[in-house]
């Protein structure tokens, strides 16, 4: 065996045992007489003594040769540890080392293989192989595999039934480009990597599985932020016989197994709240509700002075934040920059202080009075020694920017706390959204989500008030999960495929096969995908989820380590029967 033990265990209970380890050399110190070497493996790290007294001359003069990051085997005695360090579980031991052993030698690595380390996020990306040494990046792998072990035994223990779907599908629209791929067998055909495996579930319950679920690559060719990959992992679910409630239940068990298990934290029910309430109160639908700040509506207060920014405004809507009465000019001044950039887009920002002695003072005292200003107080919840910021302008466009605004000044009071997990549900989603570019309705989650039932008959007078039967699970500001009941008739499929534009020669094209299996007793059911990676982020504590995929792509979706994508040679485009036209 390379090993007895690993570098992580061994301890005083130990010592005079002889022992094997190997790993890699995570430094060393020589002080001439005496070597001391610091060996690494996943689970620890143990420090290796070479004694010009007690070790063989030619063992310990190959000692004096190891470099960073060498592979290498050692064989010695535990023995109790002069100075201890009781930062490290094998901090009271160290191995006397009798025979020395080099596996392979290493290049001075590009960065430190350390927690603080001295490279940069790119050079990191293209060396990940050894990035993925680094304590930060090794743990966080290890804590994405604990949370699909333990989604894998809750859900086995529910009586689930884990089935793999196709990667090499149709291609269908569910929002998104599909990364394509082309067949040799079938000339000028391609498949398609699945978005989701949404059809695929949905026909697992006409097959009679009833429970299933999947931790499945996704596959989206969509423009990339930090928080996003093009592939992507989710834990897909279906169930049969399901109404919304039972959904919900069962996996609003499953957040509380893992927070509990993982995180040591008991949550009580997830509250409820609906797309419009959220909308209205937090500016997205996707609320972090670990804090207020919840948006105060001031139309009725603000509009109809002599102020025409806000008389020609759609909506005027303020925050309070707390304890901000005491900003300086200068720090409001930067804050009216930070809305204004584009990334935010608003044209300016409105100001009150609300001085602690029960005054208010605006940037607008021209046009309104304090009986006004306390109103807007009021509206928005404030209280002395908080300022209140208020934004202007259509009312969506307004809701987001004010919403940006409030996460912006959530992390900068620290109200972000990540180790605080506040999940909600948000219900009661439209069904469909109007897109001015293409002139026609979309579904906003897909195809095959189901209208409340008592909201059918708007989808003839007023299709954008009909309410969808579908869910996001919300933590900490980020849509973790979402779902819905499925049609799982052929006629209502077919009067959704009719109100979002499709011929019924498109339908049959799209979705004949889902259609044809609709007709041979399909049961009610319905679903939730949770988004692995960023679940498994913000369990970690952290926002963005690179350090908890093995190999991510950049923000191009580009591989540097691999140096993916990239050509292929001619042969292989003429045995696709492709012609590149760049």
């Amino acid at each position: 065996m390379y090993r007895s033990h690993n570098c992580g265990e061994l301890n005083a209970s130990h010592i005079n045992s002889e022992v094997t380890l190997a790993g890699w050399v995570q430094k060393s110190r020589d002080k001439g007489f005496m070597n001391w070497v610091d060996l690494r493996d996943r689970y620890g790290i143990t420090q290796l003594i070479f004694d010009e007294s007690r070790t063989e001359k030619s063992v310990f003069e190959l000692a004096k040769t190891l470099g960073r990051e060498f592979v290498i085997q050692v064989k010695g005695t535990v023995i109790e540890r002069e100075a201890k360090n009781k930062n490290i579980p094998t901090g009271d031991i160290e191995i006397l080392v009798s025979e020395l052993n080099i596996l392979n030698s290493a290049l001075t690595p590009p960065f430190t293989i350390e927690d603080e380390t001295d490279g940069g996020e790119d050079i990191r990306m293209k060396y990940r192989y050894l990035d993925i040494r680094r304590n930060p990046v090794k743990n966080s792998l290890l804590f994405r595999h604990k949370v699909a072990m333990e989604v894998r035994k809750y859900l086995s223990d529910l009586e689930f039934c884990e089935v793999e779907t196709p990667y090499l599908i149709k291609s269908t629209p569910e929002g998104a480009r599909d990364f394509v791929v082309p067949s040799r067998m079938n000339e000028g055909q391609f498949y398609a990597l699945p978005q989701s495996p949404q059809t695929f579930k949905q026909l697992l319950m006409v097959g009679g599985m009833d429970k299933y679920f999947q931790i499945v690559k996704c596959f989206r060719d969509e423009d990339l932020r930090a928080d996003r990959q093009p592939e992507f992992t989710q834990i897909d679910c279906e169930m049969a016989f399901v109404e919304q409630e039972d959904v919900l239940n069962i996996f609003e068990g499953l957040t509380r197994h893992l927070l509990k298990e993982l995180k040591g934290i008991e949550v009580d029910k997830f509250p409820r709240m609906t797309y419009e309430h959220a909308m209205k109160t937090y500016g997205n639908d996707k609320p972090d509700i670990r804090f207020g700040m919840e948006f105060g509506e001031l139309n009725a207060f603000a509009q109809h002075k002599e102020f025409s920014v806000f008389n020609t405004a759609e909506l005027v809507v303020g925050i309070a934040v707390p304890g901000a009465g005491n900003y300086t000019r200068k720090e409001i001044d930067a804050l009216i920059d930070w809305v204004k950039r584009p990334q935010v887009g608003a044209s300016g920002m409105v100001y009150v202080k609300y001085n602690e002695d029960g005054t208010l003072k605006s940037s607008v005292d021209k046009f309104y009075d304090q009986e006004d200003l306390t109103n807007w107080a009021k509206a928005t919840g404030a209280k002395a020694g908080d300022m209140i910021f208020v934004l202007s302008g259509p009312a969506n466009k307004t809701r987001a920017q004010l919403s940006a605004l409030r996460m912006e000044l959530a992390t900068r009071l620290g109200l972000r706390n990540p180790e605080v997990f506040a999940p909600l549900w948000v219900v009661d989603f439209p069904l469909l959204e109007f897109d001015e570019e293409s002139g026609r309705y979309h579904a906003m989650h897909h195809p095959f989500t189901s209208p409340k039932p008592e909201d059918i008959a708007l989808l003839e007078t007023n299709p954008g008030e009909v309410r969808a039967n579908a869910y996001d699970m919300v933590l900490n500001g980020n849509e973790i999960g979402g779902g819905s009941i499925r049609i799982h008739d052929k006629e209502t499929q077919q009067l959704m495929f009719k109100y979002l534009g499709f011929s019924e020669e498109e339908a049959k094209a799209q979705f004949g096969f889902l259609m044809d299996a609709f007709q041979f007793g399909a049961p009610p059911h319905g679903g939730l995908a949770f988004g692995l990676d960023r679940l498994v982020a913000i369990l970690g504590g952290q926002e963005t989820i690179r350090d908890f995929i093995a190999f991510p792509k950049n923000n191009s979706g580009r591989d540097v380590m691999i140096d993916a994508p990239s050509a292929i040679d001619t042969a292989q485009l003429q045995e696709l029967h492709i012609q590149l036209d760049l």
